[in-house]
């Protein structure tokens, strides 16, 4: 897998994002082929003790399945989702927008790009305003 570093380095940016108070969304998308699974949205959620994980959104073409991981999993998980079938990674952030992609000759590249987002996520302003993060 020759976009391992890429996306190693993709995901300590979701990390220093959650860090900063800046998260605002994860998305994967532009399958490879026609897939049942079409996208996976990953938010914050904001656990009772104060700690956080992701909610997994998983979209497929005809129901949408919502699962809880840790940060740790997260990495595991999302990077089992490359070109199987995501060729798209792409993080959302009040500073920038990350995109992460793998070409079908397993070559990565990350983009940076102004914000889509203005504001970070409510999961996210919430853990700012409690000092969590």
């Amino acid at each position: 897998m020759s976009y391992q570093t890429e996306f190693e380095e993709f995901y300590e940016e979701v990390k220093s994002s959650i860090q900063k108070g800046t998260f605002a969304k994860l998305t994967m998308a532009k399958t490879i082929g026609d897939t049942d699974l079409k996208n996976i949205f990953v938010r914050l959620r904001l656990l009772e003790d104060n700690t956080y994980d992701f909610a997994f959104n998983f979209r497929y073409k005809t129901e949408e399945v919502e699962r809880f991981h840790s940060i740790e999993q997260t990495f595991l998980i999302l990077s089992s989702y490359i070109k199987n079938p995501f060729q798209t990674a792409l993080l959302f952030t009040t500073e920038k927008d990350l995109i992460f992609k793998v070409n079908k000759k397993n070559v990565a590249s990350l983009t940076e790009q102004l914000p889509t987002f203005k504001h970070a996520s409510d999961v996210m302003l919430e853990m700012v305003e409690k000092k969590i993060v």
